[in-house]
């Protein structure tokens, strides 16, 4: 019977992974602060304007993406091509709409899968701490220190070169990517680890696993948010920097960073529309991508104020 009053304090304190507050109030208070930011709505109206346009585009605009036309490379934007065409003669508005659907798909499966990894990396390094935290935190100090630019032309000097799998590139770039959230996540979970709420579960007999996926994730939940708005517009980055130096899909399969690197080399002929167009989508989707976190991030610690 001793343990009915840490029960019901345990109840009092944590229902659901630690929250003292109405799950309701909470998302109007960080909906209300979110809309209060104009440039955050106007990252939503873009996202939801580039997703419209890669996903819906191609069915209203129909060009051909897969065989190529030479009699048509190089044409200047006009009424029959929009943005003109490129050296093997695809529809450069078109193959704008189709490469954006494998760099917004990239971007959220990269963000995905680096802050489940990451988050979880972090929870566990952070909550058993001693020598597990040292070792686990080591490991990613280690990779955290080679040079991010070597680690690219690396990569896309010795993975198949001549067009890899859309799973190969995902991989990759999770992999490049997961020690930001690891990190953060880590950080939380120092703090999380001594709250009421996770005493009281030990108490009550709780095991570890209980611990960190009942309790101290949920509860870094804002920080995880945040971070993976960022994640998927550094991974559309960091994809595009990839293809730039040559590590692609392979053909026909286009990606904005990739219509970037092929119509790098025909700036100087005068082609600008086979480079600007898809340097435009992909400044538009980054920075709309990052206005999000920023409002993210300030609503999600107006929450904790208001706590």
């Amino acid at each position: 019977m001793a343990t009915l009053p840490v029960a019901a304090e345990l109840q009092e304190l944590a229902p659901e992974g630690g929250e003292v507050y109405k799950q309701g109030s909470v998302a109007q208070l960080v909906l209300r602060t979110f809309t209060k930011n104009k440039l955050a709505v106007a990252g939503v109206a873009i996202v939801v304007f580039m997703v419209l346009f890669c996903f819906v585009g191609p069915l209203v605009y129909h060009t051909d993406q897969v065989y190529t036309n030479i009699m048509d490379s190089n044409e200047a934007p006009s009424g029959a091509h929009l943005l003109g065409t490129d050296n093997n003669g695809y529809d450069i508005l078109g193959r704008l709409m189709v490469g954006g659907q494998s760099s917004i798909e990239i971007g959220l499966a990269v963000a995905a899968m680096a802050t489940c990894f990451g988050v979880v990396y972090g929870a566990v390094s952070g909550y058993f701490g001693k020598i597990v935290d040292v070792v686990m935190m080591r490991i990613v100090d280690i990779l955290l220190a080679v040079p991010i630019v070597f680690l690219f032309i690396f990569v896309a000097t010795t993975l198949t070169p001549n067009g890899s799998p859309l799973w190969v590139l995902i991989v990759v770039l999770a992999g490049l990517s997961w020690l930001g959230p690891a990190r953060l996540v880590r950080g939380e979970t120092l703090s999380l680890r001594t709250r009421e709420y996770v005493s009281a579960v030990k108490v009550m007999g709780g095991r570890s696993r209980r611990v960190v996926f009942r309790h101290i994730i949920p509860n870094a939940i804002g920080t995880i948010v945040v971070n993976a708005t960022f994640q998927v517009a550094d991974a559309i980055l960091v994809l595009a920097i990839l293809q730039f130096l040559g590590f692609s899909l392979p053909p026909p399969t286009a990606t904005w960073g990739q219509m970037l690197s092929q119509g790098s080399s025909f700036l100087s002929d005068g082609y600008w529309w086979q480079v600007y167009p898809a340097l435009v989508a992909i400044i538009l989707v980054v920075v709309a991508f990052n206005f999000i976190g920023d409002a993210l991030r300030d609503s999600f610690e107006v929450r904790l104020q208001e706590r």
